[in-house]
């Protein structure tokens, strides 16, 4: 067979695939942030498979957004190959579904298999025993996700535990690129040759990356929280310099903290904690690319903020690349203006919104006295009240009290700009946590 003649059979079998899928179309949903996501279905029955069998809420337990296409995937995306996610559960649950995002996709992405576990361990693809699910879309295994679009699973009776690892593994026989991704994510998940979605050992995972792929967003239906809270912001609340497969996030920490709290008897909200952080991202600026790749904060927050699952709560802590990445002197009230363009839309949801002030980077390659000033220009409108409805200092939390433009030694990661562990366990525990009750103010 020549090479020609190879496409060809090749994109005859895409066209019969699309045909078949078109024959039983359920419906679909775009990736704008919304929560009517529908399907495209069709294929094996359920297997393992039920509908929720208890009461609760549903709200999100993890997130991540989505960033762009992962490079070296344009063309066949992960075609052939087993996709395991690890991901870190804040709130427990008894049922779970998940998001699957093709947003960055040139062409629809044929999922035929997919699973969801609990992980034997940390560091691990292997899954615990009894505990592998096969998931399903609007009743039917394989689901085809159309470019720019995503889609949201059927539910499935498992009973994750606050603080667990989860395993979700997807598995597409056809081209489909590029991928899209969410890269620096602080844990180590994984990749097979062929369908091993349901193969509890993980001994066929061989290839690891520090990239989530295809998964934005685990979901579970819990007796344990009544809303989520969700953080919004760049590599700071994305854990970059935190210790890999550690979850040390501020956001993971956080969550320890709400959980703990409970335990003990405080009166304080009952929520998950969801971490919506991009390395790099701006209030007002865009990344390349169309659909644009690290989005702007006012062009994502309905997709990340408001598209989540019962969302009482968002911290916002961003700004500081608008500063850094400005090749002009960055103008503080254009991004304050940005930052109250995202408070405006959260109210109009009745979210309550806390900000946090910017932390200082004196000593990164970056650092200049003049935009130093615009970040202390930003801060104390934010002290002030004008901003936010309450506000978490991570300034004041992560500073040197010698030397204010820099973080204290021992919280900054060595890069200047980025914490340690030490460091984002202080900007956790600088979240008031009594400042989570409540909604947001009445808009007049």
């Amino acid at each position: 067979m020549t090479r020609r003649h190879g496409y060809a059979l090749l994109a005859a079998i895409l066209s019969m695939i699309v045909a078949l899928s078109a024959a039983i179309y359920v419906g679909v949903a775009t990736d704008d942030g919304t929560n009517q996501r529908t399907t495209l279905a069709g294929g094996r029955a359920p297997h393992n498979s039920a509908a929720p069998a208890s009461t609760g809420v549903w709200v999100g337990t993890w997130s991540a957004s989505p960033v762009g296409g992962e490079p070296g995937t344009e063309t066949d995306g992960m075609a052939g190959r087993s996709v395991r996610n690890v991901v870190h559960a804040s709130i427990g649950g008894t049922s779970a579904r998940v998001t699957l995002s093709n947003l960055y996709g040139q062409s629809p992405l044929t999922i035929t298999h997919a699973s969801i576990a609990l992980a034997a361990g940390a560091g691990t693809a292997e899954a615990a025993a009894q505990t592998m699910r096969r998931l399903t879309f609007g009743g039917n295994t394989l689901v085809i996700v159309p470019a720019g679009q995503q889609v949201l699973s059927d539910a499935v009776v498992l009973r994750i535990p606050a603080g667990g690892d989860v395993l979700v593994t997807t598995y597409s026989p056809t081209l489909s690129g590029p991928v899209t991704y969410h890269p620096r994510a602080r844990q180590i998940s994984y990749a097979a040759e062929g369908d091993r979605t349901e193969d509890p050992t993980g001994t066929a995972y061989a290839e690891q990356t520090e990239y989530w792929r295809y998964l934005t967003a685990l979901d579970v239906l819990s007796d344990e929280a009544e809303g989520t809270v969700v953080a919004f912001g760049d590599s700071l609340t994305d854990g970059v310099g935190s210790t890999e497969n550690a979850n040390h996030r501020w956001t993971d920490l956080l969550s320890r903290r709400l959980r703990s709290a409970i335990e003990a008897g405080r009166d304080v909200p009952r929520y998950s904690v969801v971490n919506q952080g991009i390395g790099g991202n701006q209030v007002l600026v865009d990344g390349l690319g169309l659909p644009a790749e690290n989005q702007a904060g006012v062009a994502r927050f309905a997709r990340d903020v408001l598209g989540r699952t019962n969302v009482k709560v968002v911290i916002i802590d961003l700004g500081i690349n608008d500063i850094l990445r400005n090749p002009q002197l960055a103008d503080p009230d254009a991004i304050l203006d940005g930052l109250r363009t995202l408070v405006h839309q959260a109210h109009a949801r009745g979210i309550k919104v806390i900000g946090a002030t910017l932390m200082p980077f004196g000593g990164h390659r970056g650092y200049t006295d003049a935009r130093e000033s615009v970040r202390r220009q930003i801060n104390a409108e934010i002290r002030s009240g004008k901003v936010y409805d309450a506000v978490a200092d991570f300034d004041k939390a992560v500073r040197d009290p010698y030397n204010p433009r820099k973080f204290r030694p021992d919280y900054d990661s060595g890069d200047h700009l980025h914490p340690s562990d030490k460091g984002y366990a202080r900007m956790a525990a600088a979240v008031d946590l009594d400042d989570l009750r409540g909604a947001a103010p009445a808009e007049l």
